[in-house]
């Protein structure tokens, strides 16, 4: 069986500098019958379990080290004994959330993932935050890019560890050469395809400056 892309929205906050907000975020699971990959356990671990089910959970992949994507996965881990994978750039944001608790892998440029006979590439997308990824299944017509490019421009880079030329770097070197029919899934709000996306590129370095 093909592998398929669930999409789960969860609830919760975004803390940084100082600042909360309320955030929706989107939890994809990659995955067949017996076996899965979640990408960015956000907020609720048991939503995320009862979605899994019975399948064997592969890893929790973190696309960033935001706490709205990371703060349910060490309770994802503790319940399917799956490792949490993050690239080591993102390790001081890690930190702010969970001290007491380092991932168990990283992640690299490059590096692929199998699961359910379909490979993702991690595509190392700084900007939004230094150890930023995005994950590409070429098989599934889809690249998951967190919040490094959103229907509409990239990821905010108004807050610690973030830079905006070096997002828009990422997304015109890593992410706009990929096919255009490309979705993207990403880590908030509606999915978008690099096509839609590509032709606003200077638009974004425009509003950006």
């Amino acid at each position: 069986m093909a592998a398929r892309i669930e999409h789960l929205v969860t609830s919760g906050t975004f803390s940084l500098d100082g600042g909360t907000w309320d955030v929706d975020n989107n939890v994809w699971i990659v995955g067949d019958d017996s076996e899965a990959i979640v990408i960015d356990a956000a907020h609720d671990a048991d939503a995320i379990a009862e979605a899994i089910g019975d399948r064997r959970l592969v890893a929790v992949v973190c696309t960033h080290a935001h706490n709205d994507h990371i703060d349910a996965a060490p309770a994802l881990a503790a319940r399917t004994g799956a490792p949490i994978l993050l690239h080591p750039d993102d390790l001081p944001l890690w930190k702010q959330t969970h001290p007491n608790r380092l991932p168990d892998g990283e992640l690299t440029d490059g590096q692929r993932l199998s699961v359910a006979g379909t490979e993702l590439t991690v595509l190392h997308t700084p900007g939004h935050a230094p150890g930023a990824v995005c994950l590409h299944a070429p098989q599934l017509s889809t690249v998951f890019t967190g919040d490094t490019l959103f229907q509409g421009g990239p990821g905010a880079t108004g807050r610690s560890f973030s830079h905006f030329p070096t997002i828009i770097e990422s997304i015109r070197d890593r992410l706009l050469t990929l096919p255009p029919e490309t979705e993207a899934r990403t880590g908030h709000g509606d999915s978008t395809t690099i096509g839609a996306e590509a032709p606003h590129l200077k638009e974004w370095i425009d509003r950006g400056h």
